[in-house]
């Protein structure tokens, strides 16, 4: 693995003398793929000097060492210093998601257990909020349906980050989200106190930077208007205003009913419809390179049940790491860095592993 280590310090000089070129600012798109990718290469240079650094100074301690004991008691703790840098280089040259430096479109819907169901959804869009806040994210409404008692029968929202990082990126950490996430509470609606179990399903898709990302034939879209409905201002149930996408060769549909203008829910509807087509065709490569693709964090199957939020044990689970707290009501204010941060140790150590197989 450390043999690529030359290949990636010349790519960050390449991309170091791009940066420079003042034509590349002149390009937006090419100019967020180059910054990024500098950035990811970044942390791997550094890692790889300090790694350099810690060797030379453990070869310099033992050869001390032979003429002067007091060097010999500096050699341990000079080996755990290599032994860390060694590990820290090694998990920064997994083959990155080529992804995770991108924003994400989250979609939260109802599931099983109706009210309680669209209640845990609006509880979830407010965890995800406060985790973004704590990033610096930013969070930006694009449609929502709400329920009878103030949950959401469906929601989605863009999150968005400014750095340049893919470590930093929204993808590298929300990817982990997508599934059935299950809720065990007494429910707002229960009168006798009993605790009911209801889920709600999350999707998580990476957003595409650019438009022509994702080459959408308009001959390939069937669009419908209607009138919107629920609250919404003045112009609900009195104008066209909501828009229904329909991409054909995919079968993909999306709805945005959230804003007061055509052309506005339109553009909105076209974000994630691209990101969805892009997060399809995505999902088409890797079950092609399922065997070479192993991990046991995200699968391809959305209706799989990955974590449950028991709230009288205060008790929250993630089944697919054995992650397990007794702090679900920090967690619902936004400390969700623990239970994401499980979920990346065990995806890099499914790669490591598929990695030591190969």
């Amino acid at each position: 693995m450390f043999e690529s280590v030359d290949a990636l310090i010349a790519e960050h000089a390449e991309l170091q003398q791009q940066l420079a070129d003042p034509a590349l600012h002149a390009d937006p798109a090419r100019s967020k793929k180059v910054n990024r990718r500098y950035a990811e290469l970044n942390q791997i240079v550094h890692a790889h000097d300090v790694w350099r650094q810690a060797g030379d100074d453990l070869a310099a301690a033992r050869e001390l060492a032979k003429d002067d004991e007091a060097f010999a008691a500096e050699v341990p703790a000079l080996e755990e210093a290599l032994e860390q840098a060694q590990e820290k280089l090694r998990r920064l040259l997994i083959p990155r998601d080529p992804d995770d430096g991108r924003d994400v479109i989250m979609e939260i819907k109802g599931g099983e257990g109706g009210e309680e169901s669209a209640l845990f959804a609006a509880d979830l869009l407010r965890m995800y909020s406060y985790y973004a806040e704590s990033r610096r994210w930013k969070v930006e409404l694009l449609d929502s349906t709400s329920s009878d008692l103030g949950g959401y029968k469906n929601v989605q929202v863009a999150i968005k980050s400014s750095s340049n990082d893919p470590a930093d990126g929204v993808w590298a950490s929300l990817k982990y989200e997508g599934g059935v996430h299950r809720v065990q509470r007494v429910p707002a609606t229960e009168a006798q106190g009993r605790i009911h179990t209801s889920t709600t399903g999350v999707l998580v898709f990476p957003e595409v930077d650019e438009p022509e990302e994702v080459d959408i034939n308009q001959n390939d879209l069937k669009i419908d208007v209607y009138r919107s409905s629920g609250p919404g201002g003045q112009s609900v149930n009195t104008t066209d205003s909501a828009v229904r996408i329909t991409h054909l060769p995919t079968g993909i549909v999306v709805a945005m009913q959230n804003e007061k203008s055509q052309l506005q829910n339109r553009e909105a509807a076209m974000r994630v419809l691209r990101a969805r087509i892009l997060a399809k065709k995505q999902e088409e490569i890797a079950a092609a390179q399922s065997d070479a693709r192993k991990s046991q964090i995200r699968g391809m199957d959305r209706s799989e049940r990955i974590r449950t939020y028991n709230f009288p044990e205060n008790r929250i689970a993630d089944h697919r790491t054995g992650f397990k707290a007794y702090n679900l009501d920090a967690v619902m204010n936004g400390a969700l860095g623990p239970v994401i941060e499980s979920c990346i140790a065990a995806d890099e150590e499914a790669q490591l592993a598929a990695l030591g197989d190969d």
